[in-house]
């Protein structure tokens, strides 16, 4: 394929990933809705489902928020029966947070239609399909990562270096 054949399909497919990232955030939205949680409440869940039990430490980096706001943010989940802290197995001293299943009933309201939705859509590949949107998400998810990383670093740059330049201006800090 050339280039000049890919300008256009890209352009079609970040459209569409758009859309596609657009409506993963509003399922999310509505599944928080559904479990009376809120959004990052279910993203720290499925973080604690898909990664085992962490540190709040931990699952702060995973969900993108300060120790001190995932802290609340556990200690709120704990008390709603949503987490459990307990004993690291690997070192006793330390305290991890895991994720208390959901009940079928729970799971079935709010992942049930997606899921329900997405097979539909899988039915429609063969093997080989399948292997490449695989590979997709395999490359994508760490890459995606990434570029959050990456985003956050910048955001943090610009907020300190406006803050120096606001306080100099405020007579505050070194001139």
């Amino acid at each position: 394929m050339s280039n000049q054949d890919r300008g256009p399909l890209l352009g079609r497919l970040a459209d569409i990933y758009r859309g596609y990232l657009t409506a993963v955030v509003l399922h999310g939205q509505a599944a928080a809705d559904t479990l009376g949680q809120n959004p990052t409440d279910v993203y720290a869940l499925n973080a604690l489902e898909l990664a085992g039990p962490l540190t709040t430490g931990a699952l702060a980096e995973r969900i993108g928020l300060s120790q001190s706001a995932t802290t609340r943010l556990v200690d709120r989940l704990e008390r709603a029966g949503w987490v459990r802290r307990g004993p690291d197995a690997a070192d006793r001293r330390r305290v991890v947070v895991e994720a208390v299943p959901l009940t079928r009933e729970q799971d079935e309201a709010a992942f049930g239609a997606a899921r329900s939705r997405m097979a539909e859509v899988f039915e429609g590949f063969g093997p080989d399909e399948l292997r490449v949107l695989l590979r997709y998400f395999e490359q994508a998810t760490p890459a995606l990562r990434e570029a959050t990383a990456e985003t956050r670093s910048e955001t943090r740059r610009e907020a300190k270096a406006e803050a120096k330049t606001e306080a100099r201006s405020e007579g505050r800090g070194p001139q």
